[in-house]
């Protein structure tokens, strides 16, 4: 059974489980997640809690060893597995199926993980698991839910905001959710319960922003131009390297002009976004930018982003973050009537080399 770490609480108060395996690349939901099962753990009478850390040199008898043992001090408790990692190894995979296979009597079983990417979820140990107990994901919190999850935070301390104080706060906190939960704590000393005044929060809260330059394909395919400049600024300051930020842009150009190519050889879109490897939400995102677009001015991007490769390398001079400004608004940049069809079939050829 797996669920996601906003829907824990409805959970656990359907009742607990023996066994949770918690995981995820959001610390903050992780912690919160973990110390829920173990506050429900307590409050339902696991008076003692084992902890064991899986970290390098690990013996994984111990953890068969405590699991078959006898409570000394009370007669329910909480054996409490963490593996730093997320890889606990080939003995670690055994001896993970094995307490799967046999969960001891009178204990909740929690381990906690790091992010696990989609194969180590397909492996054994994490299968047995899943088929074993519940699987509560702390999945990152993206800016299209971010606002939800403010306003969520905000109501469970009795305050509210409206849209433009919510769409501040987002721009201050995007991608550092501990950080966003530190910002929203503070609001509750400084603010009393109610609406929040948008001018003294506004002077309240501090910026603390992170981007992700894989996120810049979606913000490029949604032509968010305000949020695009945003995260190059926060990128730039983060010490992000150029080299990434480009290659993050052009691939999003590249993929466009590939779908479009193939449109315009036959090939119906869902085909052509399979076939450019275009996944999940982008393939809802790309068919606005493909409308909006046109084959020659995916062409003038990639060749922009050419020159860009040069200065980055050295080979010619200019403003590097300034190109890459200039490169991801030319991609956002509404198309030019007209021009699309003059270019018909033009850019396959230079595209699928």
């Amino acid at each position: 059974m797996r669920i996601d770490s906003e829907q824990l609480p409805q959970h656990l108060a359907r009742g607990l489980k023996s066994l949770y395996l918690v995981f995820g690349e959001e610390l903050l939901l992780a912690l919160e997640a973990a110390d829920r099962i173990r506050a429900k753990a307590l409050e339902q009478g696991f008076d003692e809690r084992r902890v064991l850390i899986a970290e390098t040199g690990f013996d994984w008898g111990e953890l068969a060893m405590m699991s078959n043992s006898l409570s000394l001090f009370a007669p329910k408790r909480v054996l409490d597995l963490r593996i730093p990692s997320g890889k606990p190894g080939k003995d670690g995979s055994e001896a993970l199926q094995r307490l799967a296979g046999s969960l001891p009597g009178d204990t909740v079983t929690l381990i906690t993980l790091p992010g696990v990417d989609r194969q180590s979820q397909k492996a054994k140990w994490f299968e047995a698991l899943d088929g074993a107990g519940v699987v509560v994901q702390a999945a990152a919190i993206k800016r299209d839910r971010l606002g939800a999850w403010l306003a969520g935070r905000l109501a469970l301390q009795s305050q509210q905001a409206d849209a433009r104080t919510i769409e501040f706060l987002i721009d201050r906190v995007e991608g550092n959710l501990m950080a966003a939960h530190q910002e929203v704590s503070k609001l509750a000393l400084l603010f009393p319960a109610g609406a929040l005044p948008f001018d003294e929060v506004k002077n309240a809260v501090v910026d603390v922003a992170r981007f992700n330059v894989f996120e810049i394909g979606a913000t490029l395919l949604k032509s968010d131009r305000v949020h695009f400049v945003r995260m190059l600024d926060g990128l730039q300051a983060e010490g992000a390297a150029a080299p990434l930020v480009l290659w993050a842009i052009a691939e999003e150009a590249r993929a466009m002009a590939r779908v479009k190519a193939a449109m315009n050889d036959g090939s119906p879109l869902t085909q052509a976004l399979r076939d450019a490897r275009v996944w999940g939400p982008r393939q809802e995102l790309m068919p606005a930018a493909l409308r909006r677009l046109t084959q020659e001015q995916l062409i003038a991007a990639l060749r922009h982003a050419a020159g860009m490769d040069r200065i980055v390398k050295g080979l010619d001079s200019g403003d590097v973050w300034d190109g890459l400004l200039q490169l991801g608004l030319a991609l956002m940049a509404p198309a030019q009537p007209g021009r699309d069809q003059a270019n018909r079939g033009k850019i396959g050829p230079s595209i699928r080399g």
